[in-house]
């Protein structure tokens, strides 16, 4: 008679869709984070370089051309007013274009299965890629301002305040990026969230000027305009100056990005545009 001991163990193996990495595959998080990061630091001079250069001529030019004929904004040199909205304006941009560009691609070259076959939930895959773009949009604003110091004084009056809009801008385009990325199905879209979204509320915003300048209508509309609490408060953590309530800036950041980010992690949740 055999017992239960002499009978052979049967293997037992994970259900289907189990995962061996706990609540978070940190490990896997990790690494999609640096290949995003690798992706933009290999082709440093364009990503980098070049995003600098322009804003240093958009500051030579303003500078030179109107910089002596402009006075004093709220007490501010103009050339000093004028810095961190053009430091703030690269860091955006290059968010917005690091994530948008890495999922497109992906999706162009047939090549998103390499994305969606790792054991990453949606929140990983949400977290590691616009973690990528906040790198991006962060390294370029501090490279930026490097290349500023030798031409502005540029002071630091509130460095929570220069953090704080740092980060939230660079991760509210960064997830806006994202989501642009997973709609468009050719460079023809995304080009067209590009021109018609993400450079209208950049330069409609004050980057250049004081929205106080501006008559009813106008001012009123730039109120609306989420970019215009980014750059203001950025420009407060430097100058100390503000147009409009730094609260109210701090507040709308941490929404927008909530609700950007519960609308990235659904679309990769629904695997909307990803999926064949």
């Amino acid at each position: 008679m055999t017992t239960a001991s002499d009978e052979p163990s049967i293997p037992r193996f994970p259900t289907r869709g189990a995962r061996r990495f706990g609540a978070v595959n940190w490990l896997g998080t990790w690494t999609l984070y640096v290949k995003e990061v690798r992706r933009f630091w290999k082709v440093l001079v364009q990503t980098i370089v070049a995003p600098v250069i322009t804003t240093l001529l958009y500051l030579a030019i303003f500078a030179l051309a109107v910089g002596h004929l402009r006075p004093a904004v709220h007490g501010v040199p103009f050339i000093e007013f004028l810095a961190p909205g053009l430091i703030m304006m690269t860091m955006i941009q290059n968010a917005f274009a690091n994530t948008s560009s890495s999922i497109l691609i992906s999706k162009v070259q047939g090549n998103i299965v390499d994305l969606l076959m790792p054991p990453l939930s949606p929140g990983e895959l949400n977290f590691g890629i616009a973690m990528a773009g906040v790198t991006r949009g962060v390294v370029v604003g501090l490279v930026t301002a490097a290349s500023m110091l030798p031409f502005v004084g540029l002071q630091v009056a509130h460095l929570w305040a220069v953090v704080f809009f740092a980060v939230g801008a660079s991760l509210m385009l960064s997830l806006l990026g994202m989501i642009g990325g997973i709609w468009s199905e050719k460079f023809d879209h995304l080009q067209a969230v590009t021109n018609f979204i993400v450079l209208p509320l950049t330069f409609l915003s004050g980057t250049f000027y004081s929205v106080e300048q501006l008559p009813g209508f106008a001012h009123t509309i730039t109120h609306w305009n989420p970019v215009f609490y980014l750059i203001d408060g950025f420009r407060y953590g430097f100058t100390g100056q503000a147009d409009s309530s730094i609260e109210t800036g701090v507040v709308l950041t941490i929404a927008i990005n909530a609700v950007l980010w519960i609308v990235s992690d659904r679309l990769f949740r629904r695997g909307y545009r990803l999926k064949g």
